[in-house]
């Protein structure tokens, strides 16, 4: 995502925030920094302490420790409706008995405005988010796309310098979701100020976010741009995410060997603790031991499921090396794959991608 934000004025400082949270046998201890302008994207399991966080940094959820500034202003015991920070919850929260204008109205009259200046300013964030002519609909007549749109609007009639995002796009449906995101892609790249989208969908983060953050049990374990993560994944629910084999292992030359398994052939020349990833497209399978394939690693594995992947079979395989082999249906129907049926797996050297840990 390509973004030209000016830093100007009141927005030139961005999110400083270090969030401890203390909840029961939990612990979140996550940093956060982000620029004005940028969009970041917390992405994790369930469980990860995802949410928390925006509740958090929305002052829903107090903090136990750590800090929270924003644009240098300390908000660590500034309350939730003191803070200039816009939310758009999963389910909208839309206020079922009011149209979509007064919907959006209802931040600016929280501010001081009168409702004839409310109204003008909800109908200019309605008009620029392509729902001029839905001002006068409730809750209940607008589609799933409409709503979270009147959410957006009503979050940024507020002019916030914070503008939070939990699972905007997770009560739509797939054709939805598709417009909609492509919609909230052009929002946020206009967006001059900071904006943190919490979500568990990996596509979500891809199209919409500058810079994911990834949190696995309270804590960060990788950050990076979208195209960085996907290429150097750091644990297996990253590796999962992006649809990688991944290992650790110890590198000697362009030979890898991993602690409970077989070796791995590279062809780069590493030393030390090292990843190892190839996608799934990258493994063939045979049903008798191959005598003249050029792959470098060759393992001995049983089927231990199959599922359909887009327009392909994706085997989960075990036995010498756990690993995910993609083929398409013609090969899986030839080969007769099917749960405990023994086959050969093959990579080659060349499409393996090894990197520091």
């Amino acid at each position: 995502m390509t973004q030209t934000h000016a830093v100007t004025g009141t927005f030139r400082d961005g999110l400083d925030a270090h969030l401890v949270v203390d909840r029961g046998g939990f612990r979140l201890d996550v940093a956060l920094t982000v620029a004005p302008g940028e969009v970041v994207a917390l992405l994790g399991p369930n469980g990860a302490g995802k949410t928390t966080a925006l509740r958090a940094l929305a002052g829903l959820t107090p903090l136990s420790g750590g800090h929270l500034r924003l644009d240098g202003t300390e908000l660590d015991r500034t309350p939730p409706e003191a803070r200039p920070v816009g939310v758009v919850f999963q389910d909208y929260l839309l206020f079922p008995h009011l149209t979509a204008l007064d919907n959006v109205a209802f931040g600016p009259r929280c501010q001081g405005a009168s409702k004839a200046e409310a109204r003008a300013q909800a109908a200019e964030w309605l008009d620029r988010l392509g729902l001029a002519a839905h001002s006068g609909a409730k809750p209940r007549r607008l589609s799933g796309g409409q709503a979270q749109r009147v959410a957006l609007a009503r979050a940024l009639a507020t002019r916030p310098r914070l503008l939070l995002l939990d699972e905007p796009l997770a009560a739509l449906d797939a054709r939805t979701r598709l417009e909609v995101r492509a919609r909230l892609r052009r929002h946020l790249a206009e967006f001059e100020a900071v904006a943190v989208l919490v979500t568990h969908d990996p596509l979500d983060a891809m199209v919409l976010a500058d810079r994911l953050v990834v949190v696995e049990h309270g804590r960060v374990v990788q950050e990076g741009t979208p195209a960085g993560i996907a290429r150097h994944p750091r644990t297996d629910y990253i590796a999962r995410l992006v649809g990688l084999n991944l290992y650790r292992g110890e590198a000697d030359g362009h030979t890898v060997r991993l602690a409970d398994g077989p070796p791995l052939t590279t062809t780069e020349v590493l030393s030390g603790p090292v990843f190892v990833a190839f996608p799934p497209s990258a493994v063939t399978l045979h049903r008798d031991r191959p005598s003249g394939s050029s792959a470098r690693n060759l393992w001995r594995c049983e089927v231990a499921g199959l599922e359909t992947h887009g327009d392909q079979i994706r085997a989960d395989l075990t036995g010498e090396l756990p690993l995910a082999a993609d083929l398409t249906t013609v090969a899986a129907a030839e080969l007769g794959l099917h749960p405990g049926a023994e086959v050969w797996a093959t990579v080659k050297a060349a499409q393996t991608h090894a990197y520091p840990v």
